[in-house]
């Protein structure tokens, strides 16, 4: 019986997993690390005495690929959001709060209500906005909204840093749009905000290994990839630190890889550089957090403030600054940033004077690849030169952008791919 063996043990890597697993598929799935997950993870941080994901990610009701990947694995109520599309906001310099509420249905009626959308901002705000529909390739963001509108500080500032790692000056328009196409534009019931109700780890992670052990699969941890040995257009072993596995007539590859990483396994390759970064910031308070403010979910978003989202789980409130390559905290030392953005968490959460207890900070340096349209462009197809090996991870050529969906969509094309060649 043929294997398909799959190199990284991130959310790609485990979609792919996965789907082979459920179709009976021989698997075998190595990562370097000593445990699955890669930026997904939850682990337990012995200075703040509690489990904690490395870094804060949410999800959207309309966000097909993950859900499904969440009811396959057999996650149990994984995730929590409020009742409705709402998003709950504070404008951390002048503490001014609004909440952005989605409308049921395809026709976006919300925006006539001035309760409902972005306050300050009118109808022709939302209609010059759809200039984004047909942004070409090489438009950014800010090509094609007005910088200078409150709806851009308010809405599409905050969109972009979240969910393409960097500013509405270098993300592409048209990979934007793409996530609004899919959700805001379908209408509340595909956009209604969802995080991991107990941790990335005990939703995503734990029960996809358990699904694939139970189904047959092998997971194997600490299993540096050294090189791959091609010959006649296929791979035919896989050199590790400890062992080499040569490959049987027609197993398969897929490299679930981060573009550095891939980088130094195929050279010939360009995928889109890997070095926009995030920064999160997890503080422990001396008893659980108040969440009055956050309208029934677990997050508020901040504007005018280097903190962007504020999570909340129990006692602990994780902070998270995307594109902190590009707005300059990168450069801050973690005491000032620490109490910067502390600052700003006491506005956002209408906290007062409460102090934090513990803090932990985690700068994740190769948070995502490049969004821009030149990185867009630089995407990697899932096919390669040889015969037998797939790519997958949110750097490849999903349509989307580089998210928890754009990971498993990645994972689940390489698994269809590989599928064809397995005996």
């Amino acid at each position: 019986m043929s294997t398909v063996h799959i190199i990284g043990a991130g959310l790609s890597g485990l979609a792919a997993a996965v789907r082979l697993a459920e179709s009976r598929h021989r698997v075998v799935i190595y990562d370097s690390a000593g445990q699955a997950g890669g930026r997904c993870r939850s682990f337990y941080d012995k200075h703040l005495e509690r489990d904690i994901d490395n870094g804060n990610h949410m999800i959207m009701s309309g966000n097909k690929s993950a859900l499904s990947y969440l009811e396959r694995i057999g996650s149990v109520d994984p995730l929590t959001g409020p009742p409705e599309a709402a998003y709950p906001f504070v404008d951390v310099a002048s503490g001014r709060r609004w909440t952005v509420k989605i409308g049921d249905g395809p026709v976006p009626f919300w925006v006539f209500d001035k309760h409902r959308r972005v306050p300050d901002t009118g109808l022709m705000d939302y209609l010059k906005a759809a200039a984004i529909v047909f942004a070409g390739s090489e438009q950014t963001v800010a090509d094609v909204v007005d910088e200078k509108s409150v709806l851009y500080k308010r809405f599409w500032e905050p969109l972009t840093l979240a969910v393409l790692n960097t500013t509405p000056a270098q993300g592409q328009a048209k990979l934007l749009w793409s996530v609004i196409r899919e959700t805001f534009l379908l209408g509340g019931e595909a956009s209604r905000p969802l995080a991991a109700k107990r941790g990335l780890g005990p939703a995503f992670v734990e029960p996809a290994l358990k699904f694939i052990e139970s189904h047959g699969g092998v997971v194997r941890l600490n299993a540096r990839l050294r090189n791959a040995w091609m010959e006649g257009g296929e791979v035919s072993s896989l050199n590790f630190t400890d062992e080499t596995v040569t490959l049987e007539e027609d197993d398969q590859v897929i490299f679930a890889l981060p573009p550095a990483r891939l980088k130094q396994i195929m050279p010939e390759l360009e995928p889109p550089a890997d070095d926009a970064s995030i920064l999160n910031i997890h503080y422990r308070l001396g008893r659980p957090a108040p969440t009055g403010v956050l309208g029934g979910g677990p997050f508020i978003g901040m504007v005018s403030s280097d903190g962007q989202w504020a999570f909340v789980r129990d006692d602990v409130i994780s902070l998270t600054t995307s594109a902190s390559h590009a707005i300059g905290t990168d450069d801050m030392p973690n005491d000032d940033v620490v109490s910067k953005i502390w600052r700003e968490t006491q506005i956002a959460l209408d906290l007062g004077d409460v102090d934090y207890e513990r803090v932990r900070v985690i700068r994740e340096k190769r948070a995502t690849p490049d969004q821009s349209p030149a990185g867009v462009k630089r995407r990697l197809k899932p096919e390669t030169r040889c015969r037998n090996l797939f790519l997958a991870g949110d750097h490849t050529d999903t349509g989307v952008p580089a998210t928890i969906e754009g990971s498993i969509r990645s994972g689940d094309r390489a698994a269809e791919l590989a599928m064809r060649g397995v005996a």
